[in-house]
């Protein structure tokens, strides 16, 4: 049964630490399937502890807030494996200054106004291209990510087939968010955590809770983890929460939400709608 599956939101960074760490939401779906409940949160603050969150037994299915793979035309113009496992292993074999240098060759090689490559999905959930090292340095969030999740032996999908009981999702809170509201909602800088955005998310998380939103899921929780999660100017709390109603949402879904058609090299973000066959 679906209701017998735990939910994980999971809002990573590439550098965790107690001032920053990996934000995780546990929760399950309602009774009926048509909510998630978060139960808990918690704080990683070592990719050890994220390593030990990957090995928990099953059934589990948890959204991921960082990009699982490459463009495939990146990846060639490389010669990087081209195979998913061999691509994320190969990659987090480097140091991060070869694995920097690698992509800002390849940016540089490239036409201006045209510096990054993109995967399939990410112009449609207007997501950054995975090769981006600032603001926000994506790149070294897969370089992190990516790898952990190769090594766990789990279902990672759109990507590699493993343990059935514990699987894998490409989230993104900004793509659902968007649909809620255009207003900023967060800053890791103190000094630009304002009454504004504090109302932003306010307004985000009244419209998951009444389900006012593309994936149509109620979201339900104790007032103390809403208010929590109202109060996290840095937004991590809140994106870790609408991870796990992406989850939630993949995991009623056929193939967990990902076309059948999808690159395995690039993968795709869950709740971004497949492309049509007839589109250019």
């Amino acid at each position: 049964m679906l209701t017998a599956y735990r939910l994980l939101g999971v809002d990573f960074t590439s550098a965790p630490r107690r001032a920053k760490p990996i934000t995780v939401a546990r929760g399950r779906l309602s009774g009926d399937g048509s909510g998630v409940h978060v139960d808990t949160l918690d704080a990683l603050v070592t990719f050890e502890a994220f390593e030990t969150l990957l090995a928990e037994p099953g059934p589990w299915i948890g959204g991921f807030d960082f990009p699982f793979g490459l463009p495939r035309s990146a990846v060639s113009d490389l010669g990087w494996p081209k195979e998913w496992r061999s691509l994320a292993l190969a990659c987090a074999a480097m140091p991060r200054p070869a694995f920097r240098a690698c992509l800002d060759a390849h940016r540089q090689a490239r036409a201006v106004g045209d510096r990054y490559a993109h995967r399939a999905v990410d112009r449609p959930a207007a997501s950054h291209s995975p090769l981006k090292l600032v603001n926000p340095p994506v790149a070294l969030m897969f370089l992190e990510g990516a790898a952990r999740l190769a090594r766990a032996g789990i279902t990672v999908a759109g990507h590699v087939e493993g343990d059935p009981a514990r699987v894998a999702v490409e989230a993104y809170p900004g793509y659902l968010v968007r649909a809620i509201t255009r207003a900023s909602y967060k800053s890791d800088t103190r000094a630009k955590q304002t009454p504004e955005r504090h109302s932003a998310r306010g307004a985000i998380l009244d419209a998951l809770c009444a389900g006012d939103h593309p994936l149509g899921i109620r979201l339900s929780a104790q007032a103390r983890l809403l208010e929590h999660a109202l109060a996290d100017g840095s937004g991590d709390t809140l994106d870790a929460i609408v991870c796990a109603l992406q989850a939630g949402w993949a995991l009623r879904q056929r193939r967990y939400g990902v076309p059948a058609t999808v690159d395995p090299i690039e993968g795709w973000i869950v709740g971004v709608p497949a492309p049509s066959p007839d589109a250019a």
